[in-house]
């Protein structure tokens, strides 16, 4: 692999993980109600998703899928049923006014690994990211050289772009926090989110690979 070729996949990669989607949504709603110590639970479930199918992209489950549309249609409707579960999950979430002395306290550790199964659950909903790996990554393979070492290398540059993403939405959503201690405003987030996150499910429902 060339350093051009690499430079290109930054830049291709850059704008494929600054996209919103699901992650990027999860990740800032966590650390909008939790902080940035949720979110980093919420981070490394996503994370450690996306880099399980992009290593089964690679051992060739992209292409299974591909070969029978019945598997693939079965696992992208269980994961938008998730996402619409989590939609509903937000939207009806109760709210309340803090006490004028309330302070945030540290999540305990059943809560970040919550969050962190949460992050994995909504990460792996999509089936189509092990098509997108299995896709995209060949384009900057060489076939002439190891392909073990560039994928790796290919995988960790993603990490550090998708890391670098979930940090910029985390740190929105702690901005946001200060504006949910009202429960009219809160109730209005979790509207919005749980409204984005049945989107993404019908949108997840309706595609066809």
């Amino acid at each position: 692999m060339s350093l051009q070729t690499w430079w290109l996949f930054v830049l291709m990669a850059f704008v494929v993980s600054a996209t919103p989607g699901p992650n990027m949504l999860l990740v800032m709603s966590s650390s909008a109600r939790f902080g940035l110590r949720a979110a980093i639970a919420t981070m490394a479930g996503c994370m450690t998703a996306l880099l399980a199918m992009m290593s089964t992209s690679a051992a060739g489950l992209g292409a299974l899928l591909h070969a029978f549309p019945a598997l693939f249609d079965a696992l992208r409707l269980a994961g938008a049923a998730y996402l619409a579960y989590l939609g509903v999950k937000s939207w009806r979430s109760p709210v309340h006014d803090p006490a004028p002395d309330s302070t945030r306290q540290p999540e305990p550790a059943a809560k970040s690994i919550a969050l962190f199964r949460q992050g994995m659950l909504v990460a792996a909903s999509n089936p189509k990211a092990i098509l997108f790996a299995a896709a995209f990554f060949p384009q900057f393979i060489n076939p002439e050289l190891p392909k073990l070492p560039q994928f790796a290398i290919l995988i960790s540059t993603f990490t550090v772009i998708e890391i670098s993403w979930y940090l910029v939405y985390a740190v929105s959503g702690k901005r946001l926090s200060s504006y949910l201690q009202r429960a009219t405003v809160l109730r209005a987030f979790n509207r919005t989110t749980g409204g984005v996150f049945i989107g993404f499910a019908a949108l997840m429902a309706g595609v066809r690979d």
